[in-house]
């Protein structure tokens, strides 16, 4: 009885980084920048993550706030920092978005993510939805 009791808690607790964590998106996407986690939430529960992922750097950084996801391109290229950026997932209009990177550095201003994880968001978020950044 105790083992279903912990393994009960344990899967409430897993469930929802979303309410655990302050975010208050019903669907869409939220971003922890202190602990460089993110995930999707569907119906005000977590369906995906959370995954690791890296943010702005000094001077570059990620805003928070709570955003609406504008726009998708699935191979766009930063002009600005003249590099790829693929399964790109726009939610401010300066250019900051969810996109495929290296997670062992910073961006600028963007969210990376893995390959797998960068699909993934890029198929479950849709314009309109939300993208809450957390400090």
């Amino acid at each position: 009885m105790r083992a279903l009791a912990i393994a009960a808690l344990f899967l409430l607790s897993s469930a929802s980084p979303a309410q655990a964590s302050g975010c208050t998106v019903h669907n869409g996407a939220c971003v922890q920048k202190h602990t460089n986690l993110a995930w999707l939430v569907s119906n005000g529960v977590t369906s995906y993550g959370p995954v690791r992922i890296s943010h702005g750097k000094p001077g570059f950084g990620t805003p928070v706030g709570d955003f609406p996801v504008l726009r998708k391109v699935k191979d766009d290229w930063s002009v600005p920092y003249n590099g790829p950026m693929p399964n790109a997932v726009y939610f401010t209009t300066d250019g900051v978005a969810f996109h495929q990177g290296d997670l062992n550095s910073q961006s600028h201003g963007c969210v990376r993510l893995t390959w797998h994880d960068s699909e993934v968001f890029y198929d479950n978020l849709f314009p309109g939805e939300r993208v809450q950044v957390l400090p």
